[in-house]
């Protein structure tokens, strides 16, 4: 062979080597393409979740509430992250999202934390608790009054990361078959009300039952209970509450700011890319204020057709009844904060916010609003 021909051959050979390596570098460019990571451009892994909620499917506030939050999980993933969203029941028991959750058998839950309260004395802190704080005020606590960060060391034991998301704002005090006119009409009353409000409500003298929302209608209407409370105007007409009850009564000593929770399973939330993990953080805390923008829109409509269409009769409680209802709920902040250390800690975070709050509402909130009333 010439010189020149070994020359070509040796040429041929580097260049099918260098396009050997090209290509190889090519196949493993386009695995890191397909990967979980952000790239400039392609397609991306999606991601399908379940969330399961304690609520009656797309019902009013509660059960939309986690529609919108899948919705804006969606676009703003760009449809990476795909949230399907059940009522309670259809995959696990009202009450059972907690569980769910913790087992990794869902991603995520849509609930209150006052369900837990068996689980964990101090969860109901981060729900409502009688006499505590309102909507603005736990918010307040929670994102920059260090109650997110208790809130998840609470969780923590169970792999449930908690996130606020949503309020209904302050709640009305329920339907009663009966008037009350004293503490001495409460003795012996059997009311559906859960968490705190319901050990209260037994330690004044009442009997207390936890049903899920879709089994009050039937329960008031049978006699199984003589009393409900539930949320408010807007999902109380939504239940036809005031087809079986004529009483209604006011305020929501038990619940003045129910702050509800979306818990997300911690494995899942961690396999997460980050700019994912971000996505569903700022989707609750939409979903959180969304909810009570709502909540304001709809109870001043809910509650006129009340009056001029049901003519159900609005009362107040009487202040004597109140007086014992709170001296109650501080016996029991005593009594669980001495034998629990995690919910003394909470409850002391708590407090403190719940003071300075009120402090500065006085001459706020609270006096704007007593202005506000005053007669020409």
């Amino acid at each position: 062979m010439s010189s020149n021909n070994k020359q070509t051959a040796i040429i041929l050979i580097l260049v099918a080597a260098l396009v050997s390596l090209f290509w190889l570098y090519v196949g493993e460019q386009a695995e890191d393409f397909s990967s979980d990571t952000l790239t400039a451009a392609g397609d991306q892994k999606v991601y399908h979740w379940k969330l399961v909620t304690s609520w009656p499917k797309n019902y009013p506030g509660l059960g939309t509430a986690p529609e919108n939050f899948a919705k804006a999980v969606k676009e703003m993933s760009g449809g990476r992250l795909l949230i399907k969203v059940y009522g309670g029941g259809e995959l696990v028991p009202p009450l059972g999202v907690f569980d769910a959750v913790s087992l990794g058998n869902v991603e995520m839950g849509h609930s209150a934390a006052y369900y837990w309260k068996g689980k964990m004395p101090a969860a109901p802190f981060f729900t409502s608790v009688p006499f505590g704080m309102t909507a603005q005020e736990m918010n307040g606590w929670l994102h920059y009054g260090g109650g997110l960060e208790l809130w998840r060391e609470v969780y923590a034991p169970f792999n449930v990361i908690p996130l606020a998301g949503g309020n209904t704002g302050v709640q009305m005090a329920g339907w009663f078959n009966k008037e009350i006119n004293s503490v001495d009409d409460i003795k012996g009353l059997k009311m559906r009300i859960p968490g705190v409000g319901g050990e209260v409500f037994t330690r004044a003298g009442g009997t207390a039952v936890t049903l899920p929302g879709g089994e009050l209608y039937t329960s008031l209407q049978t006699g199984v209970i003589d009393a409900t409370e539930w949320v408010a105007p807007y999902n109380d007409m939504a239940l036809g509450l005031h087809e079986v009850a004529r009483y209604y009564y006011y305020p929501g000593w038990h619940e003045p700011g129910p702050t509800l929770e979306i818990t997300v399973n911690r494995k899942a939330f961690e396999a997460l890319p980050k700019d994912l993990q971000r996505i569903v953080e700022v989707a609750a805390r939409y979903a959180n204020q969304d909810m009570l923008d709502e909540y304001t829109a709809r109870n001043n409509a809910a509650l006129n057709r009340l009056l001029d269409k049901h003519n159900i009769q609005v009362k107040k409680l009487p202040d004597d009844v109140l007086r014992h209802l709170r001296k109650a709920a501080y016996d029991y902040y005593a009594e669980v904060t001495e034998s629990d250390p995690t919910a003394k800690k909470v409850y002391q975070s708590w407090k403190k916010f719940l003071d300075g709050a009120a402090n500065y509402h006085r001459i706020s909130e609270q006096a704007y609003i007593n202005t506000r009333d005053l007669e020409e």
